[in-house]
Order: C-alpha cells, then sequence, then structure tokens
C-alpha cells in the first residue's frame, strides 16, 4: 500500500469514528427532533400530515408552533387542516390571528377551515364561531352573505358529506348507526354538518347564535332541526321555550321527543340568584 492511500484510509477511518461518537452523542431529544422534521419534509402528504398533527402534543414549544404556523401554507389540504388542529391541541394562543387570516383568506377546502375555527376556539377566540354560524344559516354574523365560492363549497354534497364523515364532523343522531343506513335517514348529504355545525354553536355567547339556532329548530331537514333542539337544550336559556313550542307537533318523532327533553330541561333551569344587601344590623338605643 502506498503512502498516500494509507493516509487516505487513515481519513476515512477517522471520519466515519467521528460520525459514529456524534450519532452516539445525539441526545433522545436531538434525535426525536430529527424524525420529525424528516417527517415534516416526507414526500408523501399523509406523512406529512402526520407528523404535523404530532406536533399538537408539544405545548408551550415555540419550535413546534413555528413548524406547525409553516405548515398551514402547505400545497395539501390534509396537512393545513392538520397543522391547524396541532395549533389548538398544543394551545398556541398567539397564532389565532393567523388562523383567522386562513379562514378569511383564499382557503377553499372545508376540512382547513373548519378546523382552523375549531382551534380557534379551543384558544378561546370566539371569532371562530362565525364559521359555524355561517355554515348553519348561510350568512355571515356580520349580515353580509357569503362569497360565491364560500356558497359552492358549503353546498356540495359530496364534499361536505365526505368531509363530514370521513372527519368526524357530522353529527349522527343515533349511536351505533353507520354511514349508508344513515343516508337512508336523511336523504341529505350536506345536513348532518350543518347539524354539525348547531352543535358547535352551543357555548357561543354571541345572541345571533342563539337566534340562529331557534331559526334552525324549525329547518327543513329533521336533522338539523333535532341537533338545533339539543343544542337550545345544553345553552340553558328557557327564554326560547315559547319561540320552540311548535316542535311538539313535528312530523318526526324523533324531533317530537327532542323538542319535549328541551322543555323539560329548560324548565328546571333556576334562574340566577339575585343578591341582595343583607339588612344593616339595627343601633343598641342606650
Amino acid at each position: 500500500m502506498s503512502k498516500f492511500s494509507s493516509h487516505r484510509a487513515a481519513w476515512v477511518s477517522l471520519c466515519l469514528m467521528t460520525m459514529a461518537i456524534c450519532a452516539v452523542a445525539q441526545s433522545p431529544v436531538e434525535k426525536s427532533w430529527g424524525v420529525l422534521q424528516t417527517g415534516l419534509a416526507d414526500k408523501t402528504t399523509e406523512e406529512r400530515a402526520i407528523a404535523v398533527r404530532v406536533l399538537g402534543l408539544l405545548e408551550n414549544d415555540p419550535k413546534a408552533q413555528d413548524l406547525a404556523l409553516k405548515a398551514l401554507a402547505d400545497d395539501k389540504p390534509e396537512v393545513r387542516a392538520a397543522a391547524a388542529d396541532a395549533l389548538g391541541q398544543m394551545n398556541a394562543k398567539s397564532a389565532a390571528p393567523k388562523l383567522e387570516q386562513v379562514i378569511l383568506g383564499n382557503e377553499k377546502e372545508v376540512a382547513v377551515i373548519l378546523a382552523c375555527a375549531r382551534s380557534m376556539i379551543q384558544l378561546g377566540d370566539n371569532r371562530g364561531y362565525g364559521v359555524y354560524y355561517a355554515i348553519l344559516t348561510g350568512e355571515r354574523k356580520s349580515g353580509g352573505g357569503l362569497l360565491d365560492d364560500q356558497k359552492k363549497m358549503l353546498h356540495d354534497p359530496k364534499k361536505m358529506a365526505q368531509f363530514g364523515f370521513e372527519q368526524g364532523i357530522g353529527f349522527i343522531p343515533f349511536a351505533g348507526i353507520g354511514y349508508g343506513a344513515f343516508k337512508q335517514f336523511s336523504k341529505d348529504d350536506e345536513s348532518p354538518v350543518r347539524a354539525a355545525a348547531a352543535k358547535m354553536l352551543i357555548k357561543d355567547p354571541d345572541p345571533k347564535s342563539r337566534e340562529a339556532l331557534v331559526s334552525a329548530a324549525s329547518d327543513k331537514s329533521w336533522i338539523v332541526r333535532m341537533a338545533a333542539l339539543d343544542s337550545l337544550a345544553r345553552r340553558g336559556d328557557p327564554s326560547v321555550v315559547p319561540q320552540i313550542m311548535p316542535q311538539l307537533d313535528d312530523e318526526k318523532d324523533v324531533v317530537r321527543y327532542t323538542e319535549a327533553g328541551t322543555i323539560i330541561r329548560l324548565s328546571q333551569v333556576k334562574p340566577a340568584a339575585t343578591q341582595t344587601k343583607p339588612p344593616a344590623p339595627k343601633s343598641k338605643k342606650k
């Protein structure tokens, strides 16, 4: 072996040893970040979406938040939706304005818009309820109508059905019923998602949502009527009872039953106790 070859072999050996030492010295956390970042950069949509969703486990981690925010701009809606979900799960409150920006921007995918809205609500930003209000009523809370692209998106039966049942957002009124059997009941692919929107408005303090639910209690779809009544029952506002009384005579038995339960539940709501000042103690006469 020549002197040059000998030196080269020694150099290669040294490099390999250095790499091995570095690999051994790498901490579990560093290695874990390497694994996640490999997933985030994967060419496969499913792999990226899974890696992004896992970021939601890392609460109060600036690096995880930055990566999730970056994934909101991914070219695949599955990844964008996963990023929005992750930001809600990790309690990234500072991300709420960015999520709203996605909703108000050019985003046309239902899954992404609803994921952003859900996360905004999780982060304590009640503006997220506006998306569900729009799905239920077809209008914005501000009073203006939806954009043409948004109307098309929300009234695309195939898209709504796919999203509602594959993403678990659709309202299924009977436990254990399958999608095929449920379709025989509903005859409508849009209603389950509108009904789910009604359910999401339970905790919205905005009076407009209360009015929207009262109106939805007489919707043409029995699934929406049922969900609206269920939501009104859980909101605990007895003042709606006179407005929803007609549903006690609804043609659908499941709606009648839900209405009956709603009225009974609301009749049991106790009004907030009025606080009165205790009487001033009488002064003793000397």
